[in-house]
This record gives C-alpha cells, structure tokens and sequence, in this order.
C-alpha cells in the first residue's frame, strides 16, 4: 500500500522514539502516565501517525515567561 500523503505516514514505537529523540521506554512511560502523543496498537504493533506527533509536540510547546 502506498500512502498518498507521506504527512499523514505512521511510525513505528522506535521510529517515534527516535523522530522526538527520546528512549522508547520514555514513550511507554508517558502512555502509561497519561501525558504521551496518542498511539495506535495494530495487533502486537504500536504505531504514531506523524501528524499526531507534531501536533502534540505544538499543544505542549511551553511558552516563555513574561520578566
């Protein structure tokens, strides 16, 4: 199958890892906690659509504080 818009591509649980560069034990951690990009498991898979990544990497941009 070939995805049309390679936007909207999914990433596999070391993929994601590596594309927010942080240890795939984080990202289990953060589903478990709650706080992680919203996942997709597909059988045994676990899968992140790229889009989902950046959006949640904006909504938890932290803004600078006024001095």
């Amino acid at each position: 199958m070939v995805l049309s818009n390679p936007q909207n591509s999914y990433l596999t649980w070391q993929e994601a890892a590596e594309f927010l560069r942080v240890h795939k034990r984080t990202l289990a951690r953060w589903y478990a906690e709650g706080v992680g990009p919203p996942r997709i498991k597909v059988g045994r898979q676990i899968l992140y659509s790229r889009t989902s990544l950046l959006d949640w990497i904006s909504e938890n941009e932290k803004k600078p504080c006024r001095s």
